[in-house]
């Protein structure tokens, strides 16, 4: 792992090199960059693949402790990482984090040539369905997010609706699974972080505007959205592809919210056919 000072604190990165298109892959909460192993492993053969881990609560080093961890704050976090690299005309690529959606929105998405948006939060589905609300119970109560975590080694408690069991139609490894989550174990700072984005969440009015931003990406974009999705609406992705001026909607069966997990193949299939090759 590479890492990089920004202004909330380190952030560590894969990149994989090459001349190719750069593409950039964001997770989601509690877990980090190795989501997306299979999909760098089916493009980094003509792409230059580059996967930060937000501090989303899967990441290894704390943010300072002053730093803006609400889901706005992130955004602007990944702004600054694209700039801090100089990465420029990068194919962004989100998978259950919505949270890039604000770039556009506050007019940070210079550095953005193409938009690839997976399942993830859209609209006002922040904190996304039953995973999300109970995340949220936990991150009110004093303890809550160590107790709630602190469960999750005991591996059937990961595969309840209320935890992972809806996040992806396949389980993922529980050797992942235990390095997404031992930062949250171990760190009462790691937790600190996650619980300051978990509570950071804007009111619904806001949320909305993102969304409405979407109608200004005048870039092709692409919704990947997993047709049996039990966390992200269906519908939502049908409507954020219909808003997008160049947007193009393809459909994933056989698939929950991580995509990345259940279908890689067919992702990478989507993304090599999304973007033009030098």
């Amino acid at each position: 792992m590479t890492e990089v000072t920004l202004s909330a604190g380190v952030v560590e990165y894969e990149d994989t090199g090459g001349d190719g298109p750069v593409v950039v892959l964001l997770h989601g909460v509690a877990m980090d960059g190795s989501l997306w192993r299979h999909v760098v492993a089916g493009l980094r053969t003509d792409f230059r693949c580059v996967v930060p881990t937000l501090p989303l609560g899967s990441h290894r080093r704390p943010m300072r402790p002053d730093a803006d961890l609400t889901v706005l704050g992130v955004a602007h976090l990944v702004a600054e990482f694209l700039e801090a690299l100089d990465l420029r005309d990068v194919v962004l690529v989100m998978s259950d984090w919505g949270g890039a959606q604000a770039l556009v929105a506050e007019g940070r998405d210079q550095r953005i040539g193409r938009l690839v948006i997976t399942s993830c939060e859209a609209f006002d589905n922040y904190p996304p369905g039953l995973p999300g609300r109970n995340l949220v119970a936990a991150a009110r109560i004093p303890g809550g997010l160590r107790m709630a975590f602190a469960l999750l080694k005991l591996r059937p408690m990961r595969r309840l609706p209320m935890t992972w069991g809806w996040m992806s139609r396949r389980p993922v490894p529980h050797d992942v699974m235990d390095e997404w989550f031992r930062p949250l174990w171990t760190s009462a700072a790691i937790r600190r972080d996650l619980r300051a984005y978990v509570l950071g969440v804007p009111p619904r009015d806001e949320l909305m505007a993102w969304a409405e931003a979407l109608r200004t990406f005048d870039r092709p974009a692409l919704v990947v959205w997993a047709a049996e999705d039990k966390v992200m609406p269906l519908a939502h992705g049908r409507r954020l592809a219909e808003m997008l001026p160049r947007g193009e909607l393809v459909e994933i069966a056989d698939s929950f919210t991580l995509i990345p997990e259940d279908q890689p193949q067919r992702l990478c299939e989507a993304v090599r056919a999304f973007v033009p090759r030098p």
